[in-house]
């Protein structure tokens, strides 16, 4: 089932539901400037065997609307797109689980609308007001590696479509970290299908030039009673340890797992524990009220 949901104007987004649509369901959402194809068809589908997964293409990306440059926002409002999400496919509460910016995002979703959730997970993150979502107060946390600081400064470079791929690629090898093993292959025919999901290999780094206004918040998560699992990612070089058990700590609800092994990235290697934290974490909550009320507003496509 695909669907198109009406946020903010002119933003529109485009989902997808896959899995047994009486199972309980489960929100993905993805980082910064990456859309749904991002998401490992191998991930989605283990999920799937228990969830009514929901995957989407926020703002900017893929078959999402495109428009930040006459209609700017911030990362915060991100948060409100998930919600809408979770309307269109007549979701009462569901499941969340978010990658590096969608770990922000799932944040503030426990603090804003924590009776949408059933349960909240967050890995390759950064706690709210803190790191990449810090401010002038933030904690002294290591900052990401330098060598990504050095690549970001080309994020938005022209570049034809192969030069793009490769870019993309180099950029994944740092991410991955220098553990596991990178599969340049794999990568590459990831950010192919993204490319051909969006019809573009244009990037519009719309999410990085997002204003920050809201995510200084990271006091408040102490009120945060939904159920919520941090993975922690040890070969992280954006948000490498001890960020996790940070967020961990201020979340009284929170359960620290650790996935071996893994960086920045959802590398073939990490699929399997990383389903199996989300499904043991999934599996403890009681299930979800599915099909409470019909998608109202969105057009099914």
């Amino acid at each position: 089932m695909e669907l198109t949901v009406a946020v903010s104007a002119p933003y529109r987004l485009w989902a997808r539901a896959v899995g047994p649509v009486d199972a309980p369901p489960l929100l993905l959402v993805m980082g910064a400037n990456a859309n749904a194809a991002t998401w490992p068809p191998a991930l989605v589908d283990r999920l799937a065997t228990r969830h009514r997964v929901i995957v989407y293409d926020h703002r900017d990306t893929g078959r999402s609307t495109w428009a930040f440059d006459e209609h700017p926002y911030d990362v915060a409002d991100l948060a409100a797109d998930a919600v809408a999400v979770l309307d269109a496919a007549g979701v009462d509460r569901a499941h969340v689980v978010g990658m590096s910016m969608g770990g922000v995002l799932v944040q503030l979703l426990a603090l804003d609308h924590p009776g949408r959730l059933l349960s909240a997970t967050a890995f390759c993150t950064a706690a709210l007001g803190a790191g990449l979502a810090g401010g002038p107060d933030a904690p002294p946390l290591p900052p990401p590696d330098p060598r990504l600081l050095q690549l970001w400064e080309h994020f938005t470079d022209e570049r034809d479509r192969e030069a793009e791929l490769d870019w993309r690629v180099a950029h994944w090898r740092i991410l991955n970290g220098d553990v596991t093993p990178f599969d340049p292959a794999a990568f590459r025919a990831m950010e192919e299908a993204c490319m051909d999901h969006a019809g573009t290999h244009r990037n519009a780094a719309a999410h990085a030039r997002a204003g920050q206004h809201g995510l200084e918040r990271g006091t408040e998560l102490g009120r945060v009673r939904v159920p919520f699992l941090v993975v922690e990612a040890p070969e992280d070089p954006i948000n490498p340890p001890p960020h996790a058990s940070y967020l961990a700590g201020l979340i009284p609800s929170a359960k620290l797992v650790t996935v071996g092994g893994m960086g920045h990235a959802l590398a073939p290697a990490v699929l399997e524990p990383l389903a199996d934290a989300v499904l043991a974490h999934t599996g403890a909550v009681a299930p979800a009220r599915v099909g409470a009320s019909p998608p109202a507003g969105p057009v099914q496509l």
